[in-house]
């Protein structure tokens, strides 16, 4: 009994060790992300070309047939330009933050391979952490928050491998993820310990699992979000003939088009919503086995549901005449404020039967 408790302490230890070494390896790739930015506003040339090589790419939309000279029918493929979400404006997305230089791509690169090193390691510190309870590794906040960030950054891995134009989200991603697990480990660690009785269940693997993934899809919406309304209004004051700032200029040219980051966000939001409704229900399922109800409006309970309705409005309101673009995005961060208040707000500051842990 004394080793296994020995070796469990030590386990609990290695966690501890392989959290912060994923921390000091984020902080490596949040600065070279910044050196990618940096030397990637170096080459206006590079922004130009990359933009009008964008621009003038070809897609395989509805075949426009054009008569020839003896009746012949030769069909074309019709040029196919991103347009913003109001369907006034023609703008191609931008090179990225590398800029479309040599020197900027080599930091982002470097930045990439850092962000798999730590996400290795943060992940082999979520894993020993459950080794060392014996348990799944969410039973409560600081556990919740390395998990978050390790599945966090392990869907924009995913997306960058199957090579989505999704490398700009990489400075904001780390940036979140440092801040995460800050707080983690100063304000919310809690040592290793065992469940009450009542989260004794395979649930908690189903239910929370999902929950967190939900969370860490949801992120990735917001950023796509937040930088669309910037990115729209930086395309909104070009169109009126304004002249934005030159660091204004230097970020916002290197994004996708304010269309594509709506695009981007909705689908994010759209593909993650049924998963999120499945949490709702495995968490009533899992509530009827310990405590002998589905639903007891819980404060917990209460804040899923409004989440739930949130993203469902957002959805909704994209599908609607007159709620896309500006409209719809001020409802998907509404939404996703109400998911951070569900996990922070709720745990921290309600109490009900979701507060078994304290933090």
């Amino acid at each position: 009994m004394n080793l296994a408790a020995a070796t469990n302490e030590s386990l609990a230890e290695a966690s501890n060790v392989l959290i912060y070494s994923s921390m000091a390896v984020y902080t490596l790739a949040f600065f070279a992300h910044i050196a990618e930015w940096v030397f990637g506003s170096r080459s206006k040339v590079g922004r130009t070309a990359a933009a009008l090589s964008t621009s003038s790419a070809k897609a395989s939309a509805v075949p426009a047939v054009k008569a020839q000279a003896g009746g012949t029918a030769v069909l074309e493929r019709p040029e196919v330009i991103t347009r913003s979400a109001a369907g006034t404006r023609d703008v191609p997305d931008g090179p990225g933050a590398a800029g479309g230089t040599f020197k900027g791509d080599l930091y982002g690169r470097i930045a990439v391979s850092l962000t798999v090193v730590a996400f290795l390691v943060e992940a082999g510190g979520v894993i020993t952490r459950a080794l060392s309870v014996q348990r799944a590794p969410w039973a409560n906040m600081y556990e919740f928050s390395i998990t978050f960030s390790t599945v966090a950054v392990g869907s924009y891995l995913v997306l960058l491998a199957l090579k989505k134009n999704v490398r700009w989200i990489g400075l904001p991603l780390v940036t979140t993820v440092l801040l995460d697990l800050g707080i983690a480990v100063t304000t919310l660690y809690t040592d290793s310990d065992q469940l009450v009785p009542a989260l004794h269940s395979y649930w908690l693997w189903i239910h929370v699992s999902t929950a967190i993934l939900c969370g860490a899809v949801f992120y990735l919406g917001a950023v796509g979000t937040i930088l669309y309304l910037f990115r729209d209004s930086y395309e909104n004051k070009l169109a009126s003939g304004g002249t934005p700032g030159k660091f204004a200029s230097s970020v916002m040219e290197r994004l996708p088009s304010a269309s594509s980051l709506d695009k981007f966000a909705y689908r994010i939001n759209a593909a993650v919503f049924p998963l999120w409704t499945f949490t709702i229900i495995a968490g009533a399922i899992w509530a009827g086995d310990a405590w002998g109800r589905y639903w007891g409006w819980d404060p917990k309970e209460v804040w899923s549901f409004i989440t739930w309705v949130a993203y469902a409005a957002y959805l909704h309101a994209r599908a609607t005449a007159g709620w896309k673009g500006r409209k719809a995005a001020y409802l998907a961060l509404l939404a996703f404020a109400c998911w951070l208040f569900n996990y922070y707000g709720v745990n921290i500051f309600v109490s009900g039967l979701h507060s078994y842990a304290g933090v």
